[in-house]
């Protein structure tokens, strides 16, 4: 998918991969930098500036808090927590990267992405796992924010 600097579409992408030998989930989201500024500014700090130049202290901070209230994860029932590991620039993207730990098997995988939905009412959040072998694609909405995959 091309990002380009002005958008129309309000979308983010995730990438979720079930790494059985590390008994690990990684999660990889690439949100536009822009937008992940504005609702930044909007719920934690109106001065914020995401800018891999010059970027202050609390930026990770509240990333972090963000994405983990947005991202929800349930794994064979349970919500999981997500560790969150840092993020990167491409351009006029921000790819922020996550983990569960300890994942000894996957019988269900749900996943609530409400990410920017605070912030466009349009949002959408494209999900693609790898789990289980399996490659499994969905398309989240403010009207339709979770996804559950079966295994069993």
């Amino acid at each position: 998918m091309a990002f380009t600097t002005i958008h129309k579409y309000y979308v983010s992408v995730t990438q979720i991969d079930y790494i059985k030998e590390k008994q690990s989930v990684q999660i990889t989201t690439r949100i536009f930098l822009d937008d992940l500024e504005d609702v930044l500014q909007l719920r934690y700090d109106k001065n914020l500036i995401l800018d891999p130049q010059s970027e202050a202290g609390d930026i990770n901070f509240n990333l972090e808090k963000y994405l983990k209230t947005k991202l929800v994860i349930r794994i064979n029932g349970e919500e999981k927590s997500l560790k969150y590991i840092g993020k990167e620039y491409d351009n006029d993207i921000v790819i922020c990267y996550l983990e569960i730990e300890d994942v000894t098997e996957i019988k269900t995988f749900r996943i609530q992405n409400t990410v920017l939905f605070d912030l466009h009412e349009e949002q959408q959040n494209i999900v693609r796992t790898k789990i289980n072998s399996k490659n499994k694609s969905f398309i989240l909405t403010k009207s339709n924010d979770k996804g559950l995959l079966n295994f069993k």
